[in-house]
């Protein structure tokens, strides 16, 4: 018979434990499955580095938008060779230069580049002078001639101002004007759709009512008779906030009407109903349990519009109802494309279009991919 040993150590097993993931939040989710659209992630950085081009708008601009040259200018090519053809390192420009020959038809002199006196480009070189935000002056700027003359990489418009430092300086005006908007619309289509949803009744019937009276309004002729009633000698501070005011005065209702709709499902769930139940106020059970609901498709819904604005502001500041000079913005600029011939002659006056459509499409991107990441589950 076998006798059992009570002091030998029984064998273990060893026992592997998975470590715990920690509890992943919402927005970490949505950030998880917006890394993986290209599109998405390519708007969002395409958006960053708008924003930053509107914030450091004077520095990032070559040259000083009021500042004088030729007109029409074309734009000019950098260049990595001298004027022997041999490469060399640091970029540069050749401004174009009449030279002794006479064109045999018109008896004017040949214009070409002026390979003699080449203007070297750098980055961080100093140029005019501006002030940061507005307080501290400065005279660097991102990238430039290194010995300060006039560099026109998209040309001069009329006037013979560069047209690339005036797209720039003039994307703080044309965001300004798209997000200002946008953030009043939001702010009045999300407190208007909320309400309206979640009491019902008569008050949500006479106010979609309102409404819809909103959004029967024929937008562009109204936009034309609202802004012409400023008159031309308004200061253009003035001029902008009138426009932000109507624009956003038109723009509320339909994102009042999308909220509305979220709002009426989400105020027949089990919870908002228990919340109900044990005598939670109307503010408490609106901000604390409809509202967190429904800023997932209010954000969708804001980079959806800004695109909207950005062409409306553009189509508007073309027409000469947007902005005033002395302020620059991407629609005041194409109003010299009015004209087919100066168009067919100077293509290059429509640069403001591409910064137009950048945007319209970095917002966009943005918002599909949002769209499809705010619902991780």
């Amino acid at each position: 018979m076998l006798a059992f040993d009570s002091s030998a150590t029984p064998p273990t097993t060893d026992i592997v434990t998975k470590p715990s993931r920690g509890h992943e939040s919402y927005i970490a989710l949505v950030w998880r499955r917006l890394r993986r659209s290209w599109t998405g992630m390519a708007g969002l950085v395409l958006v960053v580095l708008l924003i930053l081009m509107a914030i450091f708008a004077d520095f990032f601009a070559p040259m000083d938008p009021k500042a004088t040259d030729v007109g029409f200018a074309p734009p000019q090519v950098m260049s990595f060779h001298d004027k022997d053809g041999n490469f060399v390192f640091q970029p540069r420009v050749y401004a174009l230069s009449d030279s002794e020959e006479l064109d045999p038809v018109t008896f004017q002199p040949i214009v070409g580049m002026d390979y003699d006196n080449p203007r070297l480009l750098g980055f961080l070189v100093k140029g005019a002078e501006y002030r940061l935000f507005g307080l501290i002056p400065a005279n660097r700027h991102f990238f430039g001639s290194t010995d300060g003359q006039p560099v026109h990489f998209l040309g001069t418009d009329k006037f013979g101002r560069d047209v690339l430092s005036r797209a720039i300086i003039g994307s703080r005006i044309s965001l300004t004007i798209a997000l200002t908007v946008v953030f009043i619309v939001t702010i009045i289509g999300t407190t208007v759709g909320m309400v309206s949803g979640y009491f019902g009744g008569t008050f949500d019937v006479w106010l979609q009512r309102f409404v819809d009276l909103v959004l029967a309004f024929p937008q562009l002729p109204l936009y034309l008779a609202l802004t012409s009633l400023i008159p031309v000698t308004a200061p253009t501070n003035v001029f902008l906030a009138f426009v932000i005011v109507v624009m956003s005065a038109l723009g509320w209702a339909q994102m009042s009407r999308e909220v509305r709709g979220k709002t009426l499902a989400l105020a027949r769930i089990d919870y908002v109903r228990a919340a109900m139940a044990v005598g939670a106020t109307d503010t408490r059970i609106i901000m604390q349990h409809i509202f967190p609901n429904v800023m997932s498709h209010v954000i969708v819904a804001v980079t959806l519009h800004i695109p909207s604005v950005v062409l409306l502001e553009s189509f508007l500041g073309f027409l000469g109802f947007a902005v005033k000079p002395p302020l620059i913005s991407w629609g005041l600029m194409l109003q010299d494309t009015a004209t087919y011939s100066v168009i067919g002659s100077y293509p290059w006056i429509l640069a403001p279009v591409g910064f137009v459509l950048v945007t319209v499409f970095a917002f966009n991107a943005l918002g599909d991919g949002l769209r499809d990441a705010v619902d991780p589950y």
